[in-house]
């Protein structure tokens, strides 16, 4: 499934702590290996795929689902890899759907134990998978962010720092030449009151350059 991609209005979400985080448990002697991971844009996902391929290649099946981007982004897709057709990427995707969570991907690596599960089994087995890796899967909260670049005088730089240092700001080291330059990362839901501060606290004298998002 490749549905077309789109960009999500700015929101604050859970995306995974980890780069790798792993889970396993046996169905009637199958195996199941699931490895979680970030995922903030497509290329991100399929790399994790494709490491987790390589980790085994003797698995019989490396099914996937991902999210690449917020939890209602358009930008995800999923694969049976060799499964019976629904009976284990669209469960897992479901599971990921229904979790919250963004910018994720998930694979479960299946070593066959020579029974077979059926396909309601099967659905439950890739379901439950995703469930025990999500269980304790270390989060953090994904705040979108402004870039922009400040310009201003030497005599500005103790307002500017104070101002930028009340609010929700990610600063790079400043570059000093004829004036003052720092790049910035302000939490979106932020940036235009802080930017009315800076302008006015500083009467105009300070240029901002907005990254455009």
């Amino acid at each position: 499934m490749t549905p077309s991609e789109s960009m999500s209005p700015a929101q604050t979400y859970s995306i995974p702590a980890s780069p790798l985080h792993t889970a396993e448990f046996e169905v009637k002697r199958s195996q199941f290996i699931t490895f979680v991971g970030p995922a903030s844009n497509r290329d991100q996902a399929e790399a994790f795929i494709r490491d987790v391929r390589e980790l085994h290649p003797q698995a019989r099946h490396v099914c996937w689902a991902y999210i690449a981007g917020a939890p209602n982004t358009t930008v995800l897709s999923m694969s049976d890899d060799g499964e019976p057709s629904g009976t284990a990427g669209r469960p897992m995707l479901n599971v990921l759907r229904h979790s919250g969570l963004g910018e994720i991907v998930v694979a479960v690596v299946r070593y066959f134990g020579g029974i077979k599960l059926g396909t309601g089994g099967l659905q439950r087995a890739y379901s439950d998978a995703v469930t025990l890796g999500l269980d304790d899967l270390p989060t953090q909260l994904r705040i979108p962010r402004k870039s922009a670049s400040l310009v201003f005088d030497y005599a500005q730089e103790s307002l500017v720092r104070h101002l930028l240092e009340a609010c929700d700001v990610l600063m790079q080291a400043p570059q000093y030449g004829a004036r003052v330059t720092l790049e910035v990362e302000v939490a979106s839901a932020e940036w235009q009151a802080l930017k009315s501060r800076l302008i006015n606290q500083t009467a105009g004298d300070i240029d901002i350059s907005e990254e455009n998002s």
